[in-house]
């Protein structure tokens, strides 16, 4: 292996959970996830250098490994002396997030869930929440709060209805799957909602020009601006969050699924247009998710080093496992 990929996968080490709240990246990568299959089945001549690591680099000791974009927020609050534990999307890999990442960074449970939209990289794996609720052959548990979109609502009815229904019918046998209490929140920075003692302010975007989805605003202490599937921010949701509005942010979490120079992607930014943004929000700091096996985690991150050295914020790209210490509220 790599020198330098030993000394920076060390960086990757389990963190004992503390009275503090933390921001864990479960995945960082774009909707078919690092390594693209493809790569691995039909490889090109030279073969592709950061999917080729895949077979070679254990994950876990991989940032070129990712799964689809998901967040857990760890939330400590001091006056319960207690950790809640806060799901932005569960996507097809979320299985193997749990497997990975909840047990290295002690992750117990998940206490409530909020979804960005309805596409399979955000929604595939809400029948593995079963695996992080308790145990009850008879679905006799409280269920987990789950927060989304009326869209998003009636998408996930049709692909999972009986995570949705409410009374068996009649001649319906019992099977244990798992338990969600559904909130419908709007598309609308103005309509905050509170999950596990956080508000979240919705923040609509742009994922295509034919569709919304959310990112979210939250954290006092610390402002955190979680956005990841968007191609474009509109002005009213740019304003929000924007260093001229409320003031500016700690921590801002965008998309960049590719590092096309030139033209676009019409459903995602590429990675100049999520670097103007940066310059436009001037956040303290930004961290970059859902990447393409384009992005060599090494490589980008040298030159996104020098970018912000010469634009004065710090900008890297995030790596699955990533747990950044915050204090929310």
């Amino acid at each position: 292996m790599d020198r330098r990929m030993v000394k920076r996968a060390q960086q990757v080490a389990t963190t004992p959970r503390d009275h503090g709240s933390a921001l864990i990246f479960l995945g960082t990568g774009c909707s078919s996830a690092v390594p693209n299959v493809r790569c691995l089945l039909q490889p090109s001549d030279p073969p592709c250098s950061v999917c080729s690591q895949a077979l070679s680099v254990p994950p876990n000791q991989n940032p070129n490994y990712r799964c689809n974009t998901s967040l857990v927020i760890d939330h400590y609050s001091e006056s319960d002396n207690a950790h809640s534990y806060i799901l932005i999307d569960v996507g097809k890999t979320f299985r193997e997030q749990v497997l990975r990442w909840f047990t290295l960074h002690n992750i117990p449970r998940i206490d409530s869930i909020i979804l960005t939209h309805e596409h399979a990289d955000a929604v595939l794996g809400l029948d593995d929440i079963r695996a992080v609720q308790p145990y009850s052959p008879i679905n006799d548990i409280d269920p987990t709060p789950i927060y989304l979109s009326h869209h998003a609502m009636d998408s996930i009815a049709e692909k999972f209805p009986y995570l949705v229904q409410k009374q068996l019918k009649p001649g319906q046998q019992i099977r244990r799957v798992a338990q969600l209490d559904w909130h419908i929140i709007e598309e609308d920075h103005q309509r905050p909602f509170v999950a596990s003692g956080i508000q979240f302010v919705p923040l609509p975007v742009m994922h295509g020009e034919d569709y919304i989805s959310l990112g979210f605003l939250f954290g006092e202490k610390c402002r955190v601006a979680y956005i990841s599937d968007v191609s474009r921010i509109p002005s009213s949701t740019e304003h929000v969050i924007s260093k001229a509005s409320a003031g500016q942010l700690d921590i801002l979490i965008l998309d960049t699924d590719t590092l096309y120079k030139n033209g676009s992607h019409n459903t995602h930014f590429c990675l100049p247009q999520t670097l103007e943004t940066v310059k436009r929000l001037c956040p303290k700091q930004a961290l970059l998710i859902g990447m393409t096996h384009e992005f060599d985690h090494y490589k980008v991150n040298d030159f996104l080093t020098e970018w912000s050295q010469r634009e004065g914020i710090p900008v890297q790209l995030a790596r699955d496992g990533l747990r950044i210490p915050v204090e929310l509220s």
